[in-house]
């Protein structure tokens, strides 16, 4: 087995190298596409929830929604089981119903489609920006019809949409605008938090998530009538949560108001999340290092790599893609991957795009050249390592191999 020797920066060649000039892998472990970064205080959090015997929802919910809310900037949070309960939701509380159309990318992950699928609406996709991998809002205006209830932008990888040309469109037309901003808890647009300027917007806390609860979400809005919809709705309708209900603060009925959904946050969920949300400055702050230790090294290499934050923003840092220039690199994407799955370096892809999955294109009579930047995309992306997690000695290998993978 190597043994793994601190990569030092070459400032000439701008390469990972040895001390002793030579690229090395350590194979002692597999390092993961998308790690967690649980500290001790997180898993000290998590057992006084199961000591409290407060597992499902109740304090530690309540406390983390006034934290995120705060941090946000927004008048309300509200906690539940994924963002998908949260996009689901936001749609609802607006009064999306069948044969609605909602305009989105198809450039996401199939939750943001599905949700308005299970409401017998429509998903109405429209072609990302090559460079931004997000909507290009210069062509939502002619996809607008009398049926169009709601803009839903997708803030990829942690880059802030053009909020400001998505809200003018909105008013226009007179839509509502949900976020997805699954991978955008730390994203900033023109000095406002991604969460304060739509309607309402949805967060994920996904295991590979920079804050992360194993599974959960959040919604954010300044609208309290919306905000207390979505607390009874996601717990099966009730008119009291288990914390109202079962605290020392209440000891009366309930009553069922709507036919509701199991969408709770638990206690134990929160209890992960509380001390990640205190600490996601500074993991921002880690992965930006990461991000650009990573431009620097393939810049070039035959990849292109994510384009620089818009100016006035804040990128959130969640995904790291590559496009992979199968030509010149003399392989392709997945060819790639393999490559680096036998290295023990793990990779995603972020995504195939919705058009070109079987639902969608069957249903729809979608053909992949309908959205080509989202073709092109998919037919090439790649999402590296990236979490606050990784040390100089797992960036340095994840280099090695990426630069041995792109070799012809």
């Amino acid at each position: 087995m190597v043994t793994l020797i601190n990569a030092e920066r070459d400032g000439t060649s701008k390469e990972w190298k040895n001390s002793q000039n030579k690229e090395v892998l350590c194979m002692e472990k597999y390092i993961i596409f998308g790690s967690p970064h649980i500290e001790e205080q997180d898993i000290r959090e998590v057992v006084d929830s199961l000591h409290s015997g407060w597992l499902s929802t109740g304090p530690k919910v309540a406390k983390f929604e006034k934290m995120f809310a705060d941090y946000i900037g927004a008048s309300h949070a509200c906690a539940l089981g994924s963002c998908t309960a949260g996009l689901h939701l936001a749609l609802l509380v607006v009064g999306v119903k069948p044969g609605d159309e909602i305009i989105t990318s198809p450039m996401t992950f199939a939750a943001t489609a599905n949700v308005i699928e299970h409401l017998g609406a429509q998903p109405v996709f429209i072609d990302i920006e090559r460079d931004s991998m997000n909507i290009d809002v210069s062509q939502i205006s002619s996809k607008v019809t009398k049926r169009t209830k709601a803009i839903l932008p997708v803030h990829f990888a942690g880059r802030p949409c053009d909020m400001e040309a998505v809200i003018e469109l909105a008013k226009k037309h007179d839509l509502h605008v949900i976020e997805d901003a699954a991978h955008c808890t730390e994203g900033e647009y023109r000095g406002r938090k991604i969460g304060t300027i739509g309607d309402l917007t949805a967060f994920s806390f996904y295991a590979t998530k920079s804050l992360s609860t194993g599974e959960g979400g959040m919604v954010t809005t300044h609208n309290e009538h919306w905000a207390e919809k979505i607390k009874v709705l996601s717990s099966h309708g009730l008119s009291r949560d288990a914390w109202k209900r079962y605290s020392s603060e209440g000891n009366s009925h309930y009553q069922v108001v709507v036919p509701g959904y199991p969408y709770n946050m638990m206690d134990l969920q929160a209890a992960i999340g509380i001390h990640q949300l205190l600490r996601l400055s500074k993991s921002l702050q880690r992965r930006d290092e990461i991000w650009r230790m990573y431009d620097e090294a393939f810049e070039d290499l035959p990849v292109e790599t994510p384009a620089s934050a818009e100016t006035g923003t804040v990128h959130a840092r969640h995904l790291y893609t590559v496009l992979v220039d199968s030509e010149n690199a003399g392989r392709s994407r997945d060819g790639v991957r393999r490559i680096l799955y036998e290295q023990k370096v793990g990779s995603g892809v972020h995504f195939i795009s919705l058009h070109m999955h079987p639902y969608y294109a069957n249903k729809y009579g979608y053909a992949p050249e309908d959205f080509p930047n989202a073709m092109y995309v998919s037919e090439r992306t790649m999402s590296l390592p990236l979490s606050s997690k990784l040390s100089d000695d797992d960036v340095a290998r994840v280099i090695v191999a990426v630069k041995k993978a792109l070799r012809k």
